[in-house]
């Protein structure tokens, strides 16, 4: 297309289908985004106040043990060294079991029909541990230390090594369905106690004593009723003989924070080794980033959409809806335009009123360059084309009708 296009023209911006938009409609542009641009402020401050809680609760979280993450065998703890399923199966046969994680608790709950039951409390004094066992009529220890075995006169350590497997071989009738239990650390009892799994000599695995009337028993309880072990032989039978012959089961869980012992280290926390200011400078950090943030991300009023004295040229304006045409692959309006193109050229050039219609165009042009009427209004009135193969040869056409309307006039001008 040989006719020359204007110098510059006022920025605009073309739509998928090549629909032009010009640049003053930005005001209405303006006031239709407003509302969509305070919806995502609106988000945007809501998932920053997510994002606050959510690190609080994985803080709370991190601060807090759960189940899964207590002591081995703790009876609320579901991982392979807990007891959580001998807790479980006790509930289930009508015993009552109370979890309490501190000595004075503990012995506020025994009394005749209630067994204690416990691991070994290092973190108790002699003197706790003495004032706790003394208020329990019955006492289960499931991981005694020479200490305990001390204390409550039961005996002393056996042999490293034991047997594969074992009877009860005694005359404790709870433990006649049991069957064999492959046993753990063995226990040498002392005078007058009485020997299941095992003999005086070798070791056995359950020692049993009667002391005023009150039981006393010691197994460990780390290889025979851990929730790893638990479904293994006869442990879960052995387990329910010790632990269920009371009605009621007291289990005492020892930790550092009931200890009342001077004499140990106590692990520390992470807050307790970080001085005491840490915590007020890290409170006041997050205080000031917040306020920063509501400072700086407030509103000062709706933005107001102004038309800049921008200017594209024509060249630019031309490729770019061009690129856009072709990119949409719509060879009729690209004819369109080429055709509004020229409509608008030759017009200029017979003289006519700009808003020309296009047949008197095409009728200006015929009588100028002396052809029938009907090529030219065929031209710039009729169909337009529908495929690239078409639109070359239309196109060809537009320009050959631009040259010959120029031919003629630059003649006429020429002629005296």
């Amino acid at each position: 297309m040989s006719a020359a296009a204007p110098p510059s023209a006022p920025q605009t911006a073309a739509g998928g289908d090549g629909t032009d938009f010009p640049a003053s409609d930005a005001r209405g542009a303006g006031t239709l985004v407003r509302a969509p641009r305070r919806l995502r402020r609106a988000l945007g401050w809501v998932l920053v106040s997510v994002l606050v809680l959510v690190v609080a609760a994985a803080g709370l979280l991190l601060t807090t043990p759960s189940p899964a993450q207590r002591d081995a065998l703790d009876p609320e703890r579901p991982g392979p060294g807990g007891m959580q399923a001998l807790a479980e199966i006790l509930r289930q046969q009508g015993v009552s079991v109370d979890v309490v994680r501190s000595r004075a608790d503990a012995a506020g709950r025994l009394d005749a029909n209630t067994t204690l039951v416990m691991s070994d409390p290092y973190p108790l004094s002699d003197a706790a541990v003495t004032e706790l066992t003394d208020a329990a009529h019955d006492i289960v220890l499931i991981s005694p230390s020479a200490r305990m075995l001390r204390m409550l006169q039961l005996g002393t350590y056996g042999p490293a090594s034991s047997p594969a497997s074992a009877k009860a071989d005694c005359d404790v009738p709870a433990f006649a369905h049991v069957g064999t239990i492959a046993p753990g650390q063995l226990f040498l009892p002392d005078q007058g106690v009485t020997t299941c799994f095992g003999d005086a000599t070798d070791g056995a695995a359950v020692l049993i004593a009667e002391q005023n009337g009150a039981g006393r028993a010691v197994v460990d309880g780390a290889a025979l009723f851990t929730n790893e072990h638990l479904a293994q032989n006869g442990d879960a039978a052995l387990g329910l003989a010790l632990l269920g012959a009371q009605p009621h089961v007291v289990w005492y869980v020892p930790s550092f924070e009931d200890s009342d012992r001077t004499d140990i280290d106590v692990p520390k926390s992470l807050a307790d080794l970080t001085p005491g200011w840490v915590t007020p400078v890290i409170a006041l950090g997050m205080i000031t980033a917040l306020i920063a943030a509501a400072w700086r991300g407030r509103r000062f009023g709706p933005l107001v959409a102004e038309t800049l004295p921008v200017t594209v040229r024509a060249s630019e304006t031309m490729l770019g809806r061009a690129r856009l045409t072709a990119k949409a692959a719509d060879a009729a309006h690209a004819a369109d335009a080429l055709r509004t193109g020229t409509i608008s050229r030759l017009a200029a050039r017979l003289g006519l009123a700009a808003r020309a219609d296009a047949g008197a165009v095409a009728d200006a042009a015929s009588d100028r360059i002396r052809v029938d009427r009907a090529g030219p209004r065929a031209l710039l009135t009729g169909p337009l084309p529908g495929s690239d193969a078409e639109l070359v040869p239309y196109a060809r056409r537009l320009a050959e009708l631009e040259t010959a309307v120029e031919h003629a006039v630059r003649i006429e001008r020429s002629t005296p």
